[in-house]
């Protein structure tokens, strides 16, 4: 279905993170269609629209990092006069560590429509590849420039259980891979997606260590993202014969068996039932 104009709405373009052919068919009607188009990067919007073939008849305008202040009211104006506007990043979803939340929380407020031509994520592909559990995980985005600030902040995420995602800029990717190595451990299994969907596309899955010896060795270029598995489950702690005695004896007394009181207490501990009933009976 084709976009209509003239409905106000904000439309977050999901862009191609480098090969052309990954673009929606939604996502050429909406250039094809919308009033104002928003774009981290105009020339490289340009570049898009001639690999679509596709013509963009609205007004381009730019939004990034250095001018999002300055334009977001500009554009919320836009929309509340009835325009539809789309947002385009250089890759990916917008407000995925790239301009569009500021916009976003501003179009909301003004009671506009917001809603999306999803695509290409630079997250979720790394994390597919990177052959890590994808269950569960968290994206952190950009590391702290500063060491000291990096260093705090990986320590506080050494214990994250979940798959961890990150982005890196080329020339920081050695020195982020060591501190990751220093805070995780260099044994931390990991992958390094340079490139994705692009000609020189490469997946590199070895322990944080490696990685970083790689990196020094290399000078990677081009975009990366860094996947890195999550901190081995803390081992569960076991209470002492006295706590496991009253556990199970707090459960008799609200009427289980003594059978069926250690069961209970060996599944919610997550302990062997022989364990805890050799405790019980060493009374």
């Amino acid at each position: 279905m084709g976009e209509m104009t003239g409905s106000g709405r904000l439309v977050l373009l999901g862009a191609p993170l480098g090969n052309p052919a990954d673009a929606s068919a939604r996502l050429r009607d909406v250039l094809g269609a919308a009033d104002v188009v928003a774009a981290e990067d105009t020339r490289r919007l340009s570049r898009l629209a001639r690999d679509l073939d596709v013509t963009i008849p609205g007004r381009i305008v730019s939004y990034f990092e250095g001018n999002e202040e300055r334009r977001t009211p500009e554009l919320v104006e836009m929309l509340a006069a009835g325009q539809l506007v789309a947002l385009v990043t250089d890759g990916g979803m917008p407000s995925v560590s790239d301009p569009g939340y500021r916009l976003v929380r501003a179009a909301l407020d003004a009671g506009v429509p917001v809603t999306a031509a999803p695509g290409p994520s630079a997250v979720t592909t790394a994390l597919a590849l990177s052959g890590l559990p994808c269950d569960r995980f968290c994206f952190e985005g950009f590391l702290p420039r500063a060491s000291g600030a990096r260093r705090s902040r990986l320590r506080a995420l050494a214990t994250e259980e979940r798959t961890l995602v990150l982005f890196e800029a080329p020339h920081r990717v050695a020195a982020a891979l060591a501190a990751l190595a220093d805070a995780f451990g260099a044994d931390r299994p990991a992958a390094l997606c340079r490139e994705l969907t692009k000609t020189y596309e490469e997946v590199l899955r070895r322990p944080l260590g490696e990685l970083a010896r790689w990196a020094t060795e290399s000078d990677p270029r081009g975009e990366i993202t860094l996947v890195v598995a999550g901190a081995p489950a803390a081992p569960a702690t076991r209470p002492d014969d006295d706590a496991l005695r009253a556990a199970v004896a707090e459960r008799e007394a609200a009427g289980l068996s003594r059978r069926d009181a250690i069961t209970a207490v060996a599944s919610a501990l997550n302990l062997r039932r022989r364990d805890v009933y050799t405790v019980v009976h060493q009374m």
